[in-house]
């Protein structure tokens, strides 16, 4: 058990690291180049001004109105999505191993708060696919990836949180939980996770096209 913790937790998070930051990086240039040689006209319709007032506008609750429109979708996926980055990023238990691996630290989240986003997420999750199943405009369009995806998501902070009370077999469970966070972060580049990193980019010719082009708002 312990040499399959020092594997999982030393060269297997270098392979998943490399194969995010890589995966990241061939997507962005390989799209950018792609968009070049198809369809020219996408970087002539860039804006600066536009293009951050949409992507400033889209992150920002409730202020497009398809947000307003579907109240519950929006706060649960707002939610979804603060939990999804800051639980990581902020967990006491991560930054303590970040000061032990590199001597670098930054403030933690409160144990209370983390349990409430994980848990957050979790639901989140679980909400998800009760909507792909019952909502038939979204089931139409829903696919067995998708499924597993989300799957994927919550098992990182499923295990995570099992090992962080160290219920039953927590040693186990911190085990998956480094092995499935690895998984995800290898898969956010070739996965639709990957809006994370593309966001900016289609929002920011969204709002340059509406704003510059068509003078409008697009939202």
């Amino acid at each position: 058990m312990i040499a399959l913790y020092d594997f999982v937790s030393g060269p297997l998070v270098w392979v998943a690291f490399i194969i995010f930051i890589g995966g990241t990086l061939y997507r962005i240039i390989s799209l950018g180049l792609l968009a070049k040689e198809k369809d020219q006209i996408i970087y002539s319709y860039m804006d600066t001004q536009y293009a951050f007032r949409s992507i400033f506008h889209w992150i920002a609750p409730y202020a497009a109105t398809n947000m307003r429109q579907k109240p519950i979708f929006t706060f649960i996926s707002f939610t979804f999505h603060i939990g999804l980055l800051l639980a990581p990023i902020f967990l006491v238990a991560h930054v303590v191993l970040m000061e032990e691996a590199w001597g670098i630290s930054w403030w933690m989240l409160p144990d209370a708060v983390a349990d409430v986003l994980t848990v957050a997420v979790i639901a989140a999750c679980v909400f998800f696919a009760l909507r792909r199943v019952y909502q038939r405009e979204v089931r139409f369009l829903t696919a067995p990836s998708d499924y597993a995806l989300l799957a994927l998501v919550a098992a990182p902070f499923v295990t995570g949180f099992w090992a962080q009370h160290q219920y039953a077999g927590f040693q186990f469970m911190t085990i998956l939980h480094i092995v499935s966070g690895e998984a995800l972060l290898a898969a956010i580049p070739f996965t639709r996770l990957s809006h994370m990193f593309m966001f900016p980019f289609t929002r920011g010719y969204m709002g340059s096209e509406f704003g510059a082009v068509r003078h409008v708002k697009d939202w």
